[in-house]
């Protein structure tokens, strides 16, 4: 399994609309100007999230778009799923061995759990505690 700019760059719209969960709508051109990506890239994904309903777009000089739910029950799974499709590791797996099949379930599941337990709140916090610890000296 491969994850894709899709995947990746649909994680960075939602964890900086996470960022932003309650105080209003945030525009796609902020995210591609803060994460020095393309607008018109983030828009193609902006679309299949939307009608994931994971995201809800607002009209207006002010619109932009925002999380439909809050970041503690969004998981990155859920993102994944929507921008790469079904998570899986092998094609054809009932094909294989049973030691070989019993091996790419467990690497196919291990996968799954982290993605599926793994909410924006829990990215945020992480890049919170990442940017505090840059910030530390020790004397």
């Amino acid at each position: 399994m491969k994850i894709t700019t899709k995947g990746r760059y649909g994680l960075t719209i939602m964890i900086e609309l996470a960022k932003e969960y309650g105080e209003g709508p945030k525009s796609l051109k902020s995210i591609a100007q803060e994460n020095n990506l393309s607008e018109h890239y983030l828009e193609q994904l902006a679309a299949p999230l939307r009608n994931a309903g994971l995201i809800k777009s607002v009209r207006g000089a002010y619109g932009g778009y925002k999380l439909a739910k809050e970041p503690t029950e969004i998981s990155a799974g859920d993102i994944i799923r929507v921008l790469e499709g079904p998570i899986t590791l092998v094609e054809g797996i009932e094909e294989e061995k049973p030691a070989q099949q019993a091996l790419w379930i467990k690497i196919r599941d291990a996968i799954r759990g982290v993605l599926d337990n793994t909410s924006l709140e829990d990215l945020i916090q992480a890049d919170d505690n990442e940017t505090e610890e840059a910030y530390m000296f020790y004397i």
